[in-house]
């Protein structure tokens, strides 16, 4: 496994913030490469890096804030030029390789956390939709930290109507993503919008079930909370994007 150097501004990011007790190592295990974005919710600053390429068999650490909050996720599918500007197939931030704080467009697996200062609250979310799998293993400085992801492909089981098709044969051509039923149909329903708006009325539906049977620990749908939200206190969380891989 390659690890990729950081940057100076890095290291000084690091020193600055005192940002040593928690870092984001992301791990690329699968067969091609991806674009990890980065994006901090909003009270907090963003990371050092918010959008990069990584290629297969690379990893990197991230150093970050105390009380730092946002998600983590990766892009596929990307072309860009020498300025950063282009396109992925999932996951796109606005169409740059630095995401600068912009979104991920759905569908994509997202990593969420929140670090506090007696313990860490973190998911790994796909009510936005699938696209690669990925496992949260925290390195705690006491025990009874989880890991948590999802760990099965859903593109391959992924029905038809939520699918999201590359004509490019070459890296995971054909199902690339798996769209949420809220991203595919819109309806309040499934959005937990609307009248739906609050635990009691919105439940689990036949499409969140399939997610939910393929990552037990992942949020499915909004109200998932249960199952799905782990604590801890980590210096260290390792992303890994394609963990079964090889």
């Amino acid at each position: 496994m390659a690890s990729l150097k950081l940057p100076i501004c890095f290291i000084i990011f690091s020193i600055i913030t005192n940002s040593c007790s928690c870092t984001f190592t992301i791990i690329n295990n699968c067969p091609y490469t991806i674009w990890p974005g980065t994006l901090a919710g909003s009270s907090a600053p963003q990371l050092p890096t918010t959008g990069f390429q990584l290629d297969s068999g690379q990893s990197i650490a991230i150093p970050s804030v105390p009380g730092w909050s946002g998600r983590i996720w990766a892009r596929t599918g990307c072309t860009f030029d020498a300025t950063g500007v282009g396109s992925c197939q999932t996951g796109d931030c606005g169409g740059k390789l630095e995401c600068g704080g912009m979104g991920a467009t759905p569908p994509a697996s997202l990593f969420e956390i929140t670090l506090g200062d007696q313990k860490d609250f973190y998911d790994v979310s796909i009510v936005d939709g699938y696209n690669l799998p990925l496992v949260v293993a925290p390195q705690g400085f006491h025990s009874g930290c989880n890991t948590t992801g999802c760990i099965a492909d859903i593109n391959m089981g992924c029905p038809k109507e939520l699918q999201v098709i590359s004509g490019n044969e070459g890296e995971g051509g054909g199902v690339v993503g798996c769209k949420s039923a809220c991203g595919a149909f819109g309806l309040d329903q499934y959005c937990c919008s609307g009248e739906f708006a609050n635990p009691t009325t919105c439940r689990p539906s036949f499409y969140s079930g399939i997610f939910k049977r393929a990552c037990p620990r992942a949020y499915s749908y909004a109200f998932d909370d249960g199952t799905s939200t782990f604590t801890c206190k980590a210096y260290e969380y390792a992303i890994t994007f394609c963990p079964n891989s090889g």
